[in-house]
């Protein structure tokens, strides 16, 4: 054959033939995984939300007609009604960050005509994590604890009616119909009471966090100044056998915490949902088990009972001189047991370990035998 193929190389050219913006590359970019650091950073236990019902649909205004029957009657059909709001309880969820500020459910569809009625709005699920008190105007109006349950935070709007609905023997071609009703409007304050098996309690500098951090994946902010942690977190206890143990820690704590002093009555909230609780305490300090009895106190004062929860004494920082001298001293003048540690080297954490899942399994005893089921993290 005259002709043979002819291989030919040609290089790219050394300047784009394309504008600027067009020579980038133009793939569509991935989102970045947040990290576990950066979720339970912006825990979430308060917002302020304005819900909205969708509006109903207008009813429909329309007469048969057809050859041979030019008078068929009023035929238009009734609106669909309007979608709820609707707050769904989910174990999956852990903080309110997700829940925007504003929601409002699907408009109702118009009736049409040859008696045809508008199809409903779909209902806008919101989940929330289990534990969410709806407050309106101060009032609780749910408290969502259960998985799967459901509260109906703004109902939809009512569809309107069409001619058809008021055709009657002495209107027999009524042409009046009416508009679709709107929707119910509500502002709701969601407040989160943290679920927790065990919360750690304690005044400022205790070390909480640092424990959370060396018995769990929580990476609650750690320095040497008081109140570092501003906000809960959450951190899960892993177990052999699969077991699952939530352990909160809850801010520190002052003198006059159930006046709302200091971060107050914010965080003593979170104590009420946790079944047991793990009192942290500084051994190096003087006279640590006068920091127990100004807890208990503040406790008692806040809600009369919280302070008779199962609980252990935790005395941490017991790698320092001072606490090998004030331990024997708190075991003498106080009736609970105590678990002497030090969270910055991990000696005896698992004497704590074993304890917690001891506390766990009582919990988990009593509620069966109260026909509950308990909170599985």
């Amino acid at each position: 054959s005259p002709w043979k193929p002819v291989l030919l190389l040609l290089s790219p050219p050394a300047f784009s033939t394309t504008c600027a913006r067009c020579a980038k590359d133009r793939r569509r970019r991935e989102k970045r995984a947040i990290s576990e650091r950066q979720l339970t950073r912006y825990f979430v236990d308060q917002r302020k939300v304005r819900v909205v019902g969708g509006q109903g649909g207008g009813g429909g205004r329309s007469f048969y007609s057809e050859p041979r029957k030019v008078f068929g009657g009023p035929d238009g059909g009734n609106g669909g009604d309007g979608g709820h709001v609707i707050f769904k309880a989910d174990q999956q969820m852990k903080s309110l960050s997700s829940v925007f500020p504003f929601y409002q459910g699907f408009h109702g569809a118009r009736g049409g005509s040859r008696n045809c009625y508008g199809a409903n709005g779909a209902h806008v699920y919101v989940k929330v994590p289990l534990g969410t008190l709806v407050k309106e105007d101060g009032r609780v109006v749910a408290d969502l604890t259960q998985h799967g349950e459901e509260y109906i935070a703004a109902y939809g709007g009512a569809g309107g009616k069409g001619n058809r609905f008021f055709l009657s023997n002495e209107n027999r071609a009524p042409t009046l119909f009416t508009p679709g009703e709107p929707g119910q409007e509500r502002v709701l304050h969601l407040e989160l009471k943290t679920t927790a098996h065990a919360g750690l309690v304690g005044f400022p500098n205790a070390g909480k966090s640092s424990l959370l951090r060396a018995i769990s994946r929580a990476k609650p902010a750690v320095a040497a100044y008081p109140f570092t942690t501003l906000n809960p977190h959450v951190g899960i206890v892993h177990y052999q056998d699969y077991e699952q143990v939530a352990v909160a820690d809850i801010p520190g704590l002052i003198k006059g915490a159930h006046q709302n002093r200091g971060l107050g009555m914010a965080f003593l909230k979170h104590i009420e949902r946790c079944r047991f609780l793990l009192y942290v305490v500084d051994l190096s300090v003087p006279q640590p088990w006068i920091q127990l009895q100004d807890l208990k106190y503040e406790l008692e004062a806040y809600e009369k009972g919280l302070s008779e929860r199962p609980c252990v004494v935790i005395g941490n920082k017991f790698d320092l001189a001072q606490s090998r001298i004030n331990l024997p001293l708190l075991r003498e003048r106080v009736a609970e047991r105590v678990i002497a540690l030090s969270a910055l080297t991990g000696d005896n954490l698992e004497e704590l370990l074993l304890h917690l899942r001891e506390l766990y399994d009582a919990f988990v005893k009593t509620e069966q035998s109260q026909g509950q089921s308990s909170v599985k993290w």
